[in-house]
């Protein structure tokens, strides 16, 4: 099998802004799917060194991150606990929005040789969307798990699940997805 599951920042200070029960239920029931068959799950995830110097001033979106550091809980960027992550699982460190960005995401892909992405995360206006067209250039097949996928604009989340993603990835529920699965 030549499919990976991106579970998108799934951790605990981003859970707790912006996530939901219903979500963050599909994306457990997700990754308990593909490891019951063998599917490799990496987590992504964001954060920074100390001080965030790789967040430039002009970012609007990271530029005062190392304010913000200061301020969130030592463990807000860890993956949920909901997900039993352990020491075997695959955590990706990223950058910017996009799982690509900053990471080695697309090395570890190659090496696993995934072809395919089954994608969850939030937000969906943010790492779900920029993943999507990141991994879509890149050539890479991609399923996007609606019920997975979290935003604080329902109405943005849902003009991207039904209007912007279908040119790009098939859009299921987990439910779906895990059917397929056989």
């Amino acid at each position: 099998m030549n499919t990976a599951l991106l579970v998108m920042d799934y951790q605990n200070g981003i859970v707790e802004r912006l996530g939901t029960d219903e979500g963050l239920a599909a994306a457990t029931a997700a990754v308990s799917a593909a490891r019951e068959r063998r599917i490799p799950v990496l987590f992504v995830r964001v954060a920074f060194r100390p001080g965030a110097p790789e967040a430039a001033a002009t970012n609007k979106m990271f530029g005062g991150m190392a304010s913000r550091m200061a301020q969130q809980s030592p463990d807000a960027t860890e993956i949920h606990p909901a997900f039993g992550a352990g020491d075997d699982d695959i955590v990706v460190t990223k950058l910017r929005v996009s799982a690509f960005a900053g990471s080695d995401l697309e090395v570890l892909l190659r090496g696993l040789d995934v072809r395919d992405l089954v994608l969850c995360g939030i937000a969906t206006s943010g790492v779900v969307l920029s993943t999507v067209r990141q991994a879509a250039d890149l050539d890479f097949g991609l399923t996007v798990l609606s019920d997975a996928c979290v935003d604080s604009d329902p109405e943005v989340h849902r003009v991207l699940l039904e209007k912007v993603f279908p040119r790009q990835a098939d859009v299921v529920t987990t439910a779906e997805w895990t059917a397929s699965l056989g």
